[in-house]
């Protein structure tokens, strides 16, 4: 039996105790293209990591990394390197196969937008802006839980009901800073972050005995607030020879705290009721930190590795949510993402080169381990690679990259479920020089 933690369903809660038993079978069940992975129910939802389109195929780090190709979103320090006004619109397309023990497997898919990215220098290679709007967590799942009631024998009646449990929405992030290079050696930077959302749960209780009611409980968690991530980078050329350097960078996100507020309603949505009033609370997010370290020898190669750590063991909320119940000692635990990866760049900046030499080659592998468990001491972890292509158009600053992550999430042990899923990314990367004085004469 796949133990997923749940809520009484209302028609049970009146019951005296020891007057039911209720047997629950959970089945992985054949999800729409909207739905995303199970493991999306606990918590906030699914953690999202996306950096920049260079950094996901090189397995997603970048704290460490000073480019000016794109804006890294991993370290606002690295934004002092901008040159060009660069604009990035990227989305995704996600695969996943869901299986448990018994070789009962889903199958799903679903498109979403992986962020929008804009950066512009103030200061060409010495103080740059940036702004972004990413996820920062997702939810998006739908699993249906079998079961039948067993009154007392002297009654002689057995009816099945069949429970479905849907959630969507999730928290997103702006983000908005600067970063400044002192002299060549080092940067710093700054960024505030908006953090915002709507989670929204729902569970249906069908049965299939029209003596019982079918009931439908739903709530709505909107949460906001503000934190900031401090960064810096230091750069140190020349370590093997004169075309090479070796970048050091750490970021520290602020832990904070959300305001919300949450509403349960019962019934359908034209005719539901309320139940109670608004609810309002707080949520206590975290810190981040990250550190970084990437190797750069000319234009050809880029070569890095990543470590970033959460302390979501002190996760502490006004609310309930799947995995955690104020008051009681959390199931969440601290969450480590441990990444490295390179690209090849052929040509490195000889613009006159064949396109296929033009081209940059990227390739990169992480692992992450879950802040959620769905079963106390098991650790959810994910094991993926990545890789991914550059692809220069006609349009001089501009580039079409292509990603590509494959990996595997969760394990089959303790009736839980297997991920196996594939992401394919297209980000076009706009770049143009503005905001430049022509001089005359």
């Amino acid at each position: 039996m796949i133990a997923f933690p749940m809520k009484t369903p209302l028609f049970l809660r009146a019951v005296p105790p020891g007057l039911f038993l209720c047997l629950f079978s959970l089945t992985v069940h054949a999800q729409s293209s909207s739905d995303g992975s199970i493991y999306s129910r606990f918590g906030l939802g699914e953690r999202w990591t996306f950096n920049s389109s260079q950094l996901q195929g090189m397995g997603g780090g970048g704290t460490g990394l000073q480019t000016f190709q794109n804006l890294n979103l991993s370290n606002p320090a690295s934004w002092s390197s901008q040159v060009l006004t660069r604009v990035a619109v990227g989305m995704r397309y996600e695969g996943l196969e869901a299986s448990d023990a018994s070789n009962q497997t889903s199958r799903l898919s679903s498109g979403v937008l992986n962020g929008v990215q804009i950066s512009f220098p103030l200061k060409p290679n010495k103080l740059g802006v940036g702004i972004g709007f990413l996820p920062y967590s997702r939810v998006s799942y739908r699993v249906e839980n079998a079961g039948q009631l067993t009154p007392d024998p002297a009654l002689e009646d057995t009816s099945s009901y069949l429970l479905k449990y849907k959630g969507n929405g999730g928290l997103q992030r702006i983000v908005g800073g600067m970063g400044y290079k002192f002299n060549r050696n080092l940067s710093l930077g700054v960024n505030a972050d908006f953090i915002f959302g709507i989670i929204e749960e729902s569970q249906r209780t069908t049965f299939f005995n029209s003596a019982f009611q079918e009931s439908n409980l739903r709530n709505a968690t909107r949460l906001s607030g503000i934190t900031a991530t401090i960064g810096a980078l230091g750069w140190f050329p020349n370590i093997l020879d004169a075309e090479d350097a070796l970048s050091v960078g750490v970021s520290f996100t602020l832990p904070t705290t959300l305001t919300g507020t949450r509403v349960e309603t019962l019934g359908e949505a034209e005719s539901a009721d309320t139940l109670g009033g608004e609810l309002s609370g707080n949520t206590h997010l975290p810190m981040n930190l990250g550190v970084g370290v990437a190797y750069t020898r000319g234009s050809k190669w880029t070569i890095l590795a990543d470590a970033r750590f959460e302390p979501w063991s002190r996760f502490d909320s006004d609310y309930t949510f799947p995995g955690f119940t104020p008051g009681q000692s959390s199931t969440f635990e601290d969450r480590v993402r441990l990444s490295a990866g390179f690209e090849f760049l052929p040509a490195g900046g000889n613009l006159l080169a064949s396109y296929i030499k033009r081209v940059a080659y990227r390739f990169g592998f992480y692992y992450d381990t879950s802040y959620t468990r769905p079963v106390r001491d098991v650790t959810i972890r994910t094991y993926a690679v990545t890789g991914g292509l550059s692809l220069p158009t006609l349009v001089p600053g501009t580039r079409l990259d292509i990603n590509l992550e494959v990996g595997t999430r969760g394990t089959t042990d303790n009736g839980l479920v297997r991920d196996m899923f594939y992401r394919v990314g297209a980000t076009l990367n706009f770049g143009e020089l503005w905001f430049s004085k022509r001089k005359l004469g």
